[in-house]
């Protein structure tokens, strides 16, 4: 190794198995709790800001799954129609949203939807609104892990078919567009925005290149969507999501997201 390069720029053995297995995190957890070996929804949802499972929960529309096996976070069911949903709260950042999306794709998930608060870059609508993340501009370090150095990563192609107009099927209409994905959102200062202006970037949020680069690496289903809430608080009365800090609206859109998913396997 070159003692001038930081560890993380570094070269990678992308080939190379890890020794620490998602397999043996879960088996430790379910030897020291007690837990069952129980698999999880098909379907789930990374809530960073933790919003929908606490309004889900104070409506008594959500109950804890007790056999999750997972050190650090917790796993909600409910139901959305058809469809049961599984919610992981609070993870915030590439690295937990990744450790989390190992360990559900570990225990019988099969699509992850992350749906992240985020910063405006492009002045496209007024907050809040919906971005269907097509691709995502790497500024961060967890992503690096799983491929190569690149500038951007992007959505897994048979999921970016599915949605090649985004979604209109809502009461709000859901674009396709790109992200900054940042390890520091307190360091978004003017010429790194200036810089995310010029390459053509809506949003800016914590973890949608982590997701997508394990997904390539790890042929997973991911789907990153940013909420564009808010202006980065230089002004008042931001971060609004709407009615019920917008439950029902992402609820929504994961329904509509996971109807095509599904739609598309049957084809």
């Amino acid at each position: 190794m070159n003692p001038d390069i930081p560890p993380l720029n570094q070269p990678k053995a992308y080939d190379e198995a890890s020794v620490f297995l998602v397999d043996g995190l879960q088996r430790e957890a379910r030897r020291q709790r007690g837990l069952a070996d129980s698999a999880v929804p098909a379907v789930c949802l990374l809530d960073p800001d933790g919003d929908v499972v606490r309004h889900l929960s104070r409506t008594g529309d959500a109950t804890r799954l007790d056999s999750w096996a997972c050190y650090h976070s917790e796993m909600w069911i409910t139901k959305v129609d058809d469809l049961e949903l599984g919610i992981v709260p609070c993870a915030v950042g590439g690295p937990y949203a990744v450790m989390v999306a190992e360990e559900l794709q570990a225990s019988g998930c099969e699509l992850i939807i992350s749906v992240t608060s985020a910063g405006r870059i492009l002045p496209v609508a007024d907050p809040p609104f919906f971005v269907l993340i097509s691709r995502a501009w790497r500024d961060e370090g967890t992503s690096l892990h799983y491929l190569p150095p690149s500038e951007w990563v992007e959505m897994r192609a048979p999921l970016a078919a599915m949605f090649p107009d985004g979604i209109t099927t809502l009461d709000e209409p859901v674009t396709v567009g790109s992200s900054w994905t940042t390890d520091a959102p307190f360091r978004e200062t003017p010429s790194a925005i200036a810089a995310a202006e010029h390459a053509g970037i809506h949003a800016v949020e914590m973890e949608a290149a982590g997701l997508y680069a394990y997904a390539q690496a790890m042929e997973r289903d991911v789907i990153c969507v940013a909420h564009v809430t808010n202006n980065m608080a230089v002004d008042g009365d931001d971060f609004e999501k709407g009615v019920d800090a917008g439950t029902h609206r992402i609820l929504a859109l994961v329904e509509a997201i996971a109807d095509r998913w599904e739609a598309s396997r049957t084809i």
